[in-house]
């Protein structure tokens, strides 16, 4: 069917193989990729609580500085 002592044989196997390769290297990045994206989707998941704690701790803190003296003195004696 095919000679493998053929030019024409020899170019078809060599670009064979390098799209071959060139499929592989692209899948094997693409695992890479998904590996990253699940760490980079557990820091994310980390930062967006402690952003909401962060808000949290600021709404009580913006609380504190704009109540009035007596209704703080009563807050913190309900807290002790």
């Amino acid at each position: 069917m095919f000679e493998i002592n053929s030019p024409f044989t020899m170019v078809v196997f060599i670009v064979l193989i390098a799209v071959g390769a060139g499929v592989v290297n692209n899948w094997i990045k693409a695992r890479g990729d998904r590996e990253t994206d699940r760490e980079t989707e557990a820091e994310l998941d980390r930062m967006r609580g402690e952003v909401e704690r962060l808000g949290e701790r600021v709404r009580v803190l913006e609380a504190i500085a704009t109540d009035k003296d007596e209704r703080l003195r009563d807050e913190i004696r309900r807290l002790a």
